[in-house]
């Protein structure tokens, strides 16, 4: 057991079994469909997918303070360890406000609680929890896994596309304006995270060409040498391919990925792919594809 705990929340959408190998506690956040409140998590998130495609409506609600207070309080075991808490951004979801409330409430049983604002969403929090757990297993002090974290989540990049926007418009997570970039004559937009935020940071014509940019992209992130764009020192990153119901899809799109990192010399120290939880599902819609690229340590 290390000094400090790594907690996450389901957004994040890692693997069971990589949280489960690095030690990090997952929260789940709450889906609500035909007004029964379920719990998010992956194993819900395909049959969801073909619900919503079939018109079903769902919402969302972050943990509450109790929730969080009994998910911290277990991590600490008691107090003998501090927790770092990594959560999606708070420009996304009231989580990171609810996390404070509960750390506040935990310091009076002398348990420490440092809360981070990843400010990103899925895997851009996710690999920052991973980074994180490492750091913790190499015996590293809270300051020094808070600062592992923040680093990871705010040099990574989040990119994605959708089938139609008015999910992220209904959920409030992208404005009316916005959203009518991709409404006419079959324009996508290439979706990112910026400064907590969802942003359009470039549009394209037909779905194809819009996840092909994403590939393209997430090469210049990764910075591999011989890449044909400007491109960052070479450091090793890991990558991150999401999907909510287009499993075929992604499967596709992380081959499209590796032969494109490969023929660029890029550092990949590791990747994973995994459907959305539901919650991020929910908001995103059916169909969402995402890749994420984040750094994983020096050379």
């Amino acid at each position: 057991m290390t000094g400090v705990a790594v907690v996450t929340d389901s957004t994040a959408s890692l693997p069971p079994d990589v949280a489960a190998d690095l030690g990090i506690t997952v929260v789940p956040l709450h889906v609500v469909v035909d007004g029964e409140d379920r719990l998010d998590d992956a194993a819900g998130s395909a049959a969801l997918a073909v619900q919503m495609a079939d018109g079903t409506t769902a919402t969302t609600s972050q943990p509450s303070p109790a929730e969080l207070v009994r998910t911290y309080r277990a991590a600490s075991d008691g107090g003998r360890r501090e927790v770092v808490a990594i959560h999606l951004s708070a420009e996304l979801s009231g989580t990171v406000g609810g996390a404070r409330r509960a750390a506040d409430l935990l310091a009076a049983e002398g348990i420490r609680v440092h809360v981070v604002d990843s400010r990103t969403v899925a895997a851009g929090t996710g690999l920052a929890a991973v980074a994180a757990a490492e750091a913790a297993l190499r015996g590293a002090g809270p300051a020094q896994v808070v600062a592992v974290a923040r680093e990871t989540a705010a040099k990574s990049t989040v990119l994605f596309v959708v089938p139609e926007l008015t999910y992220l418009q209904r959920g409030g997570r992208m404005t009316a304006g916005a959203a009518l970039v991709g409404t006419a004559l079959g324009i996508r937009p290439v979706l990112a995270i910026a400064d907590g935020r969802i942003a359009v940071v470039e549009t394209v014509r037909g779905r194809a060409r819009a996840r092909r940019r994403v590939v393209e992209r997430a090469v210049q992130a990764a910075g591999g040498p011989r890449a044909r764009v400007p491109h960052p020192p070479a450091q090793r990153v890991r990558v991150a391919v999401h999907h909510f119901g287009a499993a075929d899809e992604a499967v596709a799109l992380e081959e499209e990925l590796a032969d494109a990192l490969a023929g660029t010399g890029a550092l990949v120290a590791g990747a994973l792919r995994s459907e959305v939880t539901a919650v991020v599902g929910v908001h995103a819609g059916p169909g969402v594809l995402g890749v994420v690229v984040a750094p994983a340590g020096e050379l």
